[in-house]
């Protein structure tokens, strides 16, 4: 069921465990060990996988994401947050309860 992927900016995710990542020419590339599958995330698929090594909410990553790519906020959200349902989905990243 597609919404249990649904995040918000206030979801704490972070990288999930088993994935072989690999930069190529500037990209990205990942293989994930559980699925066997692989996944080319670009540039700034990168950037972001970067940023969720270790928890950070949503809000927090798409701040540092504007700032890095000098990006509106509302636009920076509205194409990050698909990304990340999408790595939630592939079971490529977790939600982090109760960190604070």
């Amino acid at each position: 069921m597609l919404s249990e992927y649904k995040l918000s900016k206030e979801t704490t995710i972070v990288q999930s465990p088993g994935n072989i990542i690999s930069d190529m020419d500037g990209e990205t590339v990942m293989m994930s060990i559980d699925n066997g599958k692989y996944y080319n995330l670009g540039t700034i698929g990168g950037c972001i996988w970067g940023n969720i090594k270790t928890p950070i909410s949503i809000q927090q990553l798409i701040s540092k994401l504007t700032k890095d790519f000098d990006v509106d906020q509302s636009k920076c959200q509205n194409e990050v947050i698909p990304f990340l349902e999408l790595l939630l989905k592939e079971k490529l990243i977790m939600i982090e309860k109760d960190l604070k």
